[in-house]
């Protein structure tokens, strides 16, 4: 399979067709290798709009959801970035490209061991990948400019907005599904937020934020 060409159609088929017109999110699309990071058996599918699944019932976003994800965003090589949920670790790599430093941290260990091992074969800045529960006692220490959450939930966690600098952005995916919202929350003072509902879309939930089993009766 030619990949090359893969990536090339992904970029100018689907990312772009979806409203990704950032120069710079594009362009490191187009170059890193999609491929190397999806689980071997689905690597010819490593282009193809689909959520790919990583075991442990996660999953990969879409190339087009990512794409929205990296432009929303609008980082720069001086951003700071906080990702929750590693995951296969394209994400933090598409990151690393476009700031300055990435945090990435995921409650599967064997998630954050198979990413280290890819991210450290590329020519990545500063990327430290860690194992965390964001919503079970593990903090930061810091804000940054951006957080980005790579699962859903109901709403964005309160505690995670203090992990946001004045200033910042946080990307969430909220709602229920089938129709969720892609969420870009601004921090613009210590206590004021504007929130902006970028598209809909659908994302499995982040571990620790399952619904509760309805009740049968």
């Amino acid at each position: 399979m030619n990949f090359d060409q893969a990536r090339a159609n992904m970029v100018e088929q689907q990312v772009r067709t979806w409203e990704v017109l950032d120069s710079r999110v594009l362009d490191v699309l187009g170059k890193l290798p999609r491929e190397d990071f999806v689980p071997p058996q689905y690597r010819k599918l490593a282009y193809a709009d689909l959520m790919l699944p990583l075991g442990e019932q996660q999953f990969m976003m879409k190339p087009v959801v990512e794409g929205r994800v990296l432009q929303a965003l609008g980082l720069s090589a001086e951003d700071s970035v906080l990702e929750i949920g590693t995951g296969s670790g394209y994400l933090t790599a598409c990151l690393g490209k476009l700031a300055g430093r990435v945090h990435s941290i995921d409650v599967i260990a064997d998630f954050v061991r198979r990413a280290e091992s890819k991210l450290k074969r590329l020519d990545l800045g500063d990327v430290e990948v860690q194992e965390g529960d964001a919503l079970a006692g593990w903090s930061p220490g810091r804000a940054y400019d951006a957080v980005v959450v790579t699962g859903s939930a109901r709403t964005v966690p309160e505690h995670f907005r203090p992990w946001v600098k004045p200033g910042g952005r946080l990307f969430m995916v909220c709602g229920d599904s089938p129709v969720m919202e892609a969420m870009l929350c601004t921090r613009l003072g210590d206590e004021t937020w504007s929130e902006e509902s970028l598209f809909e879309t659908d994302l499995p939930r982040l571990i620790g934020a399952e619904d509760p089993e309805e009740l049968q009766f």
